[in-house]
């Protein structure tokens, strides 16, 4: 299953923070535009926009060479906690391989002569997996001591509703397969090597039920619980209880997006057997191939469908057994009379709505597998992805790819469904 959650700007500030916010915007994006001189002892918004990228450069500096000496340098001396927790953050990440970590300020608000706060856009790779930055926007308060004129951090959180780092919640442990990286927060190393050996064992799966193009490789998160797991898609954690794993990911052109980051939640991912975990992580890894074809166009019932056909492919189970929601409605003869919707795959809905859902896609595309071949699947989804627009997506499928028609479509599922569950 698949999430992509998005921050929003925090709201509620005054007429005239906005009014100096435009002014500092401007004179980030250009550069060339002149600035009145500085009034003795209060920067100008020229000398502000100055002041705050070099602390920011000096900062990601000391990222990339992780060196706690000058990551604290900009980090007001008063600031004990602060200082604090900015070096467990430090240390947290010594694990993580990162190719590059920038800062970009998008927004900066002076705050009479000493204080500034800045929105800023953290752009961040990890080596050999993000092809394009992973960003994360932040907000960070600036205080100029007036003793010696330099501008430190004094403050450092989320912007709005814009999700944690995994760094952020403790010392990452790095473990590498042949096709993967599990990075793990507060996870015993057993648990992760497990992870790294399925994900191993998925990624083969994968590229059998999907042999298109795709990096082969995938980015595995996980924290120490749920919650942890909720604050890093920045959602409530009630909406994943009883989800093992989540994929965070934009959908279209992979060249222009980072690497999907696959997400567990332990204590779900935990209660399964081995079987369970294969085809969890089976199941996201499909979503990490097929995200370049998977676009606005595509239902849910399709994208999820697909992705546990090509979990239980290579996998021996009864459908009675994977579809027990669906089997369970079948038998008391409640049959669906339509393809599942987009809202009956809400994490937040009734589970044995979400059941059904998942296991009515499944068995559709399991149904085109059967009737026509595996080949024919794959060009469904990609004929679906392809199409301009949700609105007759999979009806030109349907007629181009399969040679039927939604209604005749509908029918057959429905007599597989009778077939396969009753």
């Amino acid at each position: 299953m698949s999430s992509a959650r998005w921050g929003t700007p925090p709201g509620g500030r005054g007429t005239g923070r906005h009014a100096t916010r435009a002014l500092l915007a401007g004179l980030l994006l250009v550069s060339a535009c002149a600035a009145p001189d500085d009034e003795p002892g209060r920067p100008g918004p020229d000398s502000l926009v100055r002041s705050a990228g070099a602390v920011l450069d000096r900062r990601a500096a000391a990222v990339r060479a992780h060196d706690p000496d000058a990551y604290l340098a900009v980090v007001d001396p008063r600031a004990t906690g602060l200082r604090a927790a900015q070096r467990r953050e430090l240390d947290n990440l010594a694990d993580v391989p990162l190719s590059s970590w920038t800062y970009r300020i998008t927004e900066l608000t002076a705050q009479g002569a000493d204080r500034a706060t800045a929105d800023v856009r953290l752009s961040y790779r990890i080596t050999g997996y993000d092809s394009v930055p992973a960003t994360a926007d932040r907000v960070l308060d600036l205080r100029r001591d007036r003793d010696d004129g330099r501008w430190y951090l004094t403050g450092d959180r989320p912007d709005g509703d814009g999700g944690a780092l995994l760094w952020q919640q403790g010392r990452v442990r790095a473990v590498r397969g042949m096709h993967g990286l599990v990075l793990g927060v507060g996870r015993p190393g057993g648990e992760l090597r497990e992870i790294a050996r399925t994900v191993d064992r998925a990624v083969p799966a994968v590229s059998g039920a999907w042999p298109e193009p795709w990096p082969g490789r995938v980015l595995v998160l996980v924290p120490r619980t749920v919650e942890d797991m909720a604050a890093l898609l920045g959602a409530p954690a009630a909406d994943y209880r009883g989800i093992a794993a989540v994929t965070n990911a934009r959908t279209g052109d992979p060249d222009r997006a980072p690497a999907d980051r696959v997400i567990v939640n332990p204590q779900a991912y935990g209660a399964l057997a081995d079987l369970g975990r294969r085809v969890v992580l089976t199941h996201e890894i499909t979503h990490v191939a097929t995200r370049a074809r998977t676009t606005a166009a595509t239902p849910v019932w399709l994208s999820e469908g697909f992705a546990d056909w090509a979990a239980y492919r290579a996998e021996h189970r009864t459908a009675v057994r994977a579809a027990p929601e669906l089997a369970a409605a079948v038998r008391r003869g409640d049959l669906p009379d339509a393809l599942p919707a987009d809202e009956d795959f809400a994490f937040a809905g009734d589970a044995a709505r979400l059941a059904r859902a998942y296991e009515g896609g499944w068995l559709a595309c399991e149904l085109i597998a059967d009737r026509w071949d595996e080949k024919r699947l794959r060009a469904f989804y990609r004929a679906v992805g392809e199409h301009r627009g949700r609105d007759g997506a999979v009806e030109r499928a349907l007629r181009e790819v399969l040679d039927t028609a939604p209604g005749e479509f509908t029918a057959l599922w429905r007599d597989h469904l009778r077939s396969r569950l009753g």
